[in-house]
Order: structure tokens, then C-alpha cells, then sequence
């Protein structure tokens, strides 16, 4: 038993690069007190995001839309999985409103998920859109959409709006899918990336697509490169890869802690497979810096809008 304690305590020692100190200062406090203000969540607070000082210092952050309570109850996730209250009528607008007042040049929406909507809460994502286009129409809007149980009339609702970057994670390999988010299904999220994209060419829409996982988890290096290839199998653009930091001892133990080095490779083989921007570093989430890897991008990729000036 004492042997078993101790490995658990090595598992879950932080190494060296996993350190992280970052000094908040009045621009974090001013992105808390708006929030706040205005009743918005972001998802860098629900789910216990590592780079949330560092972020808010910066004056960004990453909406949380449909509530702050999540119908799926994935084991690496902190948000709470509960019964959803009603959703607000005005979020759209309080959302558009913290982006003006943030001055932000690119906007990153997510939710959480709500079986319970027949459209996925894919109407208010739209409704969203719309409104941070309205009053930042140089913006560039990234959403970061659930599966909506497999329903791709809700993936039109949200390709009506326009969005610059439509983002769905996989997470993980097909594999842990059971144990690591066993609502979900790693095939069904693939087809909505191939769908997007597919419908996107034929409506004029033209989004960027994205995707991500964590690392970490239990899974081998070659499954890894084969998520990868299934991105690109489905022309996936952009990529995100990881290190998974279980957000309490009630949540999937980490398994193994991922060098810098091996981050490094895995950026090497996405960009020779066609990716046309990627991020991989142990602190990389979905929507870290992500202004920074979409304005980093190859430029020779077709897709996305003409958003060629510099972001605020």
C-alpha cells in the first residue's frame, strides 16, 4: 500500500516545466470586475485553466455561452455536470459587450454541452456571432462547438453566422474515449469536423477548422500520430496539442507527464502532414494564444477570411 501511495505521489508531482509563475496585475483584476459586471462565465474559470492569470493579464479570455452547467460528466473536465438553468436572452449581447469594452481582436466563444436543447444550444451561438460581428466586424470569431449529439443541422445553424474558426476538440484518442469522455464519440466528432468543412465549401463560408487534444492520459505515441492523420484525413487546418492536468483528485489521475522535446516533435510531424498552424507545448489549451497561432498560420491555405491586419 505505502508503494502504491508513493506512486501516486510521483505521478502527480509536478516536473520543472510544468511551473509556472505569472503576475496578475490590474489588467486581470479589470477582466474579473467586467465579467462580473456583466454575468458572463468563461471558461478559463470553470474549468480550472492554468494559463487563467496569464491570459486575463493580457485582457483576453474564452466566453463560456449556455450557462456554466455541462449535461456530460467528461472525467477531465471541471465543469460542473448538473441540470442546466434556462438560457439567457441576453447573452449574446452582454458577450459583444465585453469584447468592445476588452478591445478584443479575436474572440473566442465556447459552451458547454446541453443535451437538453433541441438544437444544442447551436441558436445562441449564432445569435452570439451575429452580435460580437455587429458591433467588432473586424473581429476575428472563433467558437469552440460541442458535438450536438451528431446533429449537423446544428452545425448549419452556426456555419449561417459566419464564424472565422470553427473549433471542435477530439480530445483524445478512440481508444480512452469510454473512460475519458464516454458521452462522446471520436468518429461522430470527425464527421462534424469533415461536415463543416465540406459544408462550408459549398455554402461560401469558408471556416478555418480546428481541433485539439490532450496528452497525458494514457495514450501511446503512435495513436497520437494516428489522431493527427484523421484530422487531416477530414482537412483539418489547425491543431492544438497539450499536457492534461487533472483539475482535482476527483478527476482522471494524469498518467504520464510529456516533455517539452516530445511537444516539439509532435509540431513537426503535424506541420509535415499539412496543418496549417499548429501549437504543441505542455501549457498549450484549445484557445490559449489563440490569436497568435491563427495570425501565425501558412499563409498558402485557401480557407478563412481576409483578416490580414494586425490584431488588437
Amino acid at each position: 500500500m505505502a508503494g502504491e501511495d508513493e506512486d501516486v505521489r510521483q505521478k502527480t508531482r509536478l516536473p520543472a516545466w510544468l511551473t509556472k509563475r505569472v503576475s496578475a496585475g490590474p489588467q486581470a483584476a479589470q477582466v474579473h470586475q467586467l465579467l462580473a459586471d456583466l454575468e458572463l462565465s468563461t471558461v478559463c474559470s470553470a474549468a480550472h485553466c492554468p494559463n487563467l492569470s496569464e491570459c486575463y493579464a493580457r485582457g483576453t479570455a474564452t466566453f463560456l455561452i449556455l450557462g456554466d452547467r455541462c449535461t456530460r460528466s467528461c472525467r477531465f473536465c471541471a465543469i460542473r455536470s448538473d441540470q442546466p438553468e434556462p438560457l439567457r436572452e441576453d447573452e449574446p449581447h452582454a458577450v459583444a459587450e465585453a469584447c468592445v469594452r476588452m478591445q478584443l481582436g479575436h474572440v473566442v466563444i465556447t459552451s458547454v454541452a446541453r443535451d437538453d436543447l433541441a438544437d444544442g444550444g447551436a441558436e445562441q451561438f449564432a445569435r452570439t456571432i451575429r452580435a460580437v460581428r455587429s458591433r467588432l466586424p473586424s473581429a476575428v470569431i472563433e467558437v469552440l462547438i460541442p458535438d450536438f449529439s451528431g446533429d449537423l443541422a446544428a452545425v448549419d445553424i452556426v456555419l449561417s453566422a459566419r464564424p472565422d474558426i470553427l473549433n471542435h476538440n477530439v480530445e483524445t484518442s478512440p481508444r480512452l474515449y469510454p473512460r475519458v469522455r464516454p458521452q462522446a464519440d471520436f468518429q461522430r466528432s470527425l464527421n462534424l469536423l469533415a461536415y463543416a468543412k465540406q459544408c462550408s465549401i459549398t455554402q461560401g463560408a469558408k471556416p478555418f477548422s480546428k481541433s485539439g487534444l490532450m496528452v497525458g492520459l494514457g495514450e501511446t505515441v503512435e495513436e497520437v500520430s494516428q489522431v493527427m492523420r484523421d484530422l487531416r484525413r477530414v482537412d483539418c487546418d489547425i491543431l492544438t496539442i497539450g499536457q492534461y492536468l487533472p483539475p482535482s483528485p476527483e478527476h482522471l489521475p494524469v498518467e504520464r507527464f510529456v516533455g517539452p522535446e516530445e511537444f516539439a516533435a509532435w509540431e513537426i510531424e503535424a506541420k509535415a502532414m499539412g496543418f496549417s498552424a499548429v501549437a504543441a507545448a505542455p501549457f498549450v489549451r484549445s484557445s490559449y494564444l489563440a490569436e497568435r497561432l491563427f495570425m501565425n498560420r501558412r499563409p498558402e491555405l485557401p480557407f478563412g477570411p481576409a483578416h490580414d491586419e494586425p490584431l488588437r
